[in-house]
């Protein structure tokens, strides 16, 4: 899958996770259904993530009504018959469980409070869940809106990149009244296979900043050993397989190794296209960083890891994956 883009709404500013993408042979063949039997589900935010989550409900039954700010995101779910929405508040009108996967706070406000917004046509009783990773004061700010709506608001943040993603396997981190988490984990279990109830709203926030920061700071760990290796007259991929069977081990060794040519199917094998933006890992980690000064909580090597992050957003490294921090060490003189 190419690597998706943000694009700018002309009405509102704001960027989305929008992009290009490799063309599917015929979508509807893929995703077989029993369309009778299941109620529409809408989704907003079709970008890297969230095309590949609409695509596992579409083949789970559930018809969707869709809206990305970039109109190319919903071409080919148009020419399999979805429903292609106008606004957010259109997606509202016409469905009454909603699923958002926006890239920031900025952009999951202008989605549900907007102009054009979600609660400007929200039905009472409605299930918003929000998929998207933001500060969890602006999940609970929101929850407040949809409840005054009369609708339920969750924050469902997922772990485990575009891969769990396609393969329908994400781990979702779930906030918001418990009462509610049987009917959000129906929808949630068709695109994860994890889905773990976190507390009241904005806990799923937290639970993901956590996972974040740690993924940030273990990312650059396998950067800079895998960097000293090489250095050192080793081949990557024996160096790979020795910190896979031994105590360094961790997910960005094993199923996201940063070094070109090491692992197939990851963004490093792809010149760091797809995956999880550098801009975005830096937007996380300043969440982590607003998180741990609101609660005095010490992140040293977390607050290292967001400065790394932001360095190389200034370096040209923004749209690429964030593990390509392997990169960015191999190239800066100053290191």
């Amino acid at each position: 899958m190419a690597a998706s883009l943000g694009f700018r709404g002309a009405a509102s500013g704001l960027w989305y996770w929008s992009g290009r993408r490799r063309p599917v042979a015929s979508l509807a063949a893929v995703c077989s259904r029993s369309m009778a039997s299941k109620t529409p589900v809408g989704f907003i935010g079709l970008g890297n993530m969230g095309n590949p989550m609409a695509k596992n409900l579409m083949k789970h039954g559930y018809p969707l009504i869709l809206y990305d700010v970039f109109p190319d995101a919903c071409k080919e779910f148009k020419e399999a018959g979805e429903q292609v929405a106008s606004s957010p508040a259109d997606v509202a009108e016409k469905a009454d469980r909603i699923i958002t996967m926006l890239p920031t706070s900025m952009n999951s406000v202008e989605v549900y409070s907007g102009a054009n917004g979600i609660l400007k046509k929200v039905k009472k009783g409605s299930l918003l869940i929000d998929s998207s990773t933001i500060d969890p004061s602006v999940s609970k700010e929101l929850a407040k809106e949809v409840e005054k709506m009369g609708a339920v608001f969750m924050d469902a943040p997922v772990s485990g990149g575009v891969g769990a993603a396609r393969s329908g396997n994400l781990t979702f981190m779930v906030g918001g009244v418990e009462d509610e988490f049987a009917a959000a984990q129906e929808l949630l279990r068709c695109m994860g296979s994890h889905v773990v109830y976190c507390g009241a709203v904005g806990s799923g926030q937290s639970a993901k900043i956590c996972n974040n920061m740690l993924l940030a700071i273990s990312m650059i760990g396998t950067a800079e050993a895998m960097n000293l290796g090489i250095r050192s007259g080793l081949d990557p991929k024996l160096l790979a397989k020795i910190l896979n069977m031994s105590s360094g081990r961790c997910w960005s060794s094993d199923t996201y190794n940063p070094v070109p040519g090491v692992m197939d199917g990851v963004p490093s094998s792809n010149n760091y296209q797809g995956g999880f933006g550098t801009t975005l890992m830096a937007k996380d980690l300043g969440l982590a960083q607003d998180t741990a000064t609101s609660t005095k909580s010490p992140i040293l090597l977390g607050s290292l890891a967001h400065q790394v992050y932001r360095m190389m957003c200034a370096k040209g490294y923004a749209k690429k994956d964030f593990s390509s921090v392997f990169q960015y060490l191999r190239e800066e003189e100053t290191f």
